[in-house]
């Protein structure tokens, strides 16, 4: 979540208003629907009505359907537990589905949707509330969308405090119920060999069973989060976050290659991504190559470094967060830089702290190549070229929170802020070096 630098009070409800239309949330969240519908990307399956009753065939059409009742946000109140559920069945906590889903819930546990709920955003939250509550609301659409997250509930035109908020369920960030529960009823994808009847008749099963459907298996199911819509915040005719749109324009999308295939693989509840380096490396290709073998003393050396988004189902990098540095430079023998040697590139998307300008967008389509070239002269012996690709997956975020922590805090938010600064800033990592003679 980005919100407004908090380094002048009388500006926050301001930037809180002109943010309501970027990733702080959606006003309309289901205006895509009428744009997934015609994507024609999927063909015909099968979803169970209820145990009771025989598999129906359905279309396109009513899977999203279902989408769009499924991803009402906040997701309503889950009432009353039905009669003869367990204080286990009955409870939102995701440890009480790791009782029975243990490998699910240990995955989860490791995962960025289990710490949607951080530091940042808590330290954020406090100056939302007091000056722009509605904004506040709409972060937690995708970071805690259940209404037993939320300190706030609407009663008609207004907001009152919630008398079901649990603040314990609400830093757990995206749980399984978020995805998973409605009304106490539990939702999931089709068994992994393509059944959609449970082994038990429901009444019999755990929590009363499951309805599958192959709404779970789609990339619009990820969508509501991850992709802006008409009216939202979009920059140079680019929506600030496009990853659905990315990834429906890409070859893989063409191929029925969805976000749960590389996200979810095997059904894991990873979702890794930016942060994880052997994700990332998995999907890009890196060459370094010189001109020729050697040179010598006062020749220029000629060398190119290539970054090409050989296997990532969108734009490389796909959000405003995250920068990718490649970066040249000579080094003597003893692997001291040589001054003025170094030569670098961002590939990303630069924007302005309050989101109201792309700086660059440098970023790489599927299967698109960025290259670094780089010249200089050998005035020495023994130098060698040293390549190095890092990812900073927080880059925007280390800014945003070094700019924050100039204004006016509280102590306590000023606490959550730096520490969310200092996870900022241990996040870069290397996923390339190399250094090869030259002279």
């Amino acid at each position: 979540m980005i919100s407004d630098k908090s380094n002048c009070s009388s500006k926050r409800t301001e930037m809180g208003r002109a943010l309501r239309k970027s990733h702080l949330g959606r006003r309309r969240p289901w205006r895509w629907m009428k744009l997934a519908v015609t994507s024609g990307l999927f063909v015909l399956a099968v979803m169970i009505g209820a145990s009771s009753q025989q598999p129906e065939r359905q279309t396109d059409a009513a899977q999203l359907d279902f989408l769009k009742r499924h991803w009402q946000v906040p997701v309503a109140p889950q009432g009353r537990p039905p009669a003869g559920f367990s204080a286990l069945e009955a409870s939102l906590d995701p440890a009480a589905c790791g009782a029975c889903h243990l490998a699910q819930y240990q995955d989860w546990k490791t995962s960025l949707h289990s710490r949607s709920v951080g530091p940042g955003l808590l330290g954020q939250m406090p100056g939302f509330f007091r000056n722009d509550p509605e904004t506040a609301m709409m972060c937690y659409t995708c970071h805690a969308p259940l209404a037993e997250q939320q300190e706030l509930y609407r009663v008609r035109a207004r907001l009152r405090k919630n008398p079901r908020f649990d603040a314990a369920l609400q830093k757990q960030g995206l749980t399984c119920a978020g995805c998973h529960v409605r009304n106490y009823q539990r939702f999931g994808p089709p068994r992994r060999d393509g059944s959609l009847e449970g082994t038990l008749p429901r009444h019999q099963a755990p929590h009363g069973g499951a309805t599958r459907t192959p709404a779970f298996e789609r990339a619009e199911f990820c969508m509501g989060c991850h992709q802006f819509e008409e009216g939202d915040r979009a920059l140079k005719g680019k929506f600030l976050e496009n990853t659905y749109n990315e990834w429906r324009n890409s070859p893989y999308a063409a191929q029925g290659i969805t976000c749960q295939q590389c996200h979810m693989p095997d059904r894991r509840h990873l979702w890794r991504g930016i942060h994880d380096p052997e994700m990332v490396k998995r999907g890009v290709t890196i060459e370094l190559r010189t001109s020729q073998p050697r040179y010598a003393v006062g020749q220029r050396l000629e060398a190119t470094l290539s970054l090409t988004n050989s296997g990532v189902g969108h734009y490389f990098p796909t959000y405003v967060t995250p920068k990718v540095i490649l970066r040249m430079e000579l080094v003597d023998a003893e692997g001291r830089p040589v001054a003025g040697s170094a030569h670098e590139e961002v590939v990303g998307r630069e924007v302005t702290l309050d989101l109201t300008e792309e700086i660059f967008d440098s970023r790489i389509p599927p299967k698109g190549t960025h290259t670094l070239t780089y010249i200089h002269s050998l005035d020495r012996p023994g130098l060698k070229l040293k390549a190095v690709v890092e990812v900073r997956p927080d880059e925007f975020y280390r800014r945003f929170y070094e700019a924050t922590l100039a204004g006016r805090l509280a102590p306590k938010q000023k606490q959550l802020i730096r520490q969310a600064l200092e996870e900022a800033r241990k996040s870069p990592y290397l996923i390339f070096e190399k250094e090869i003679p030259v002279s």
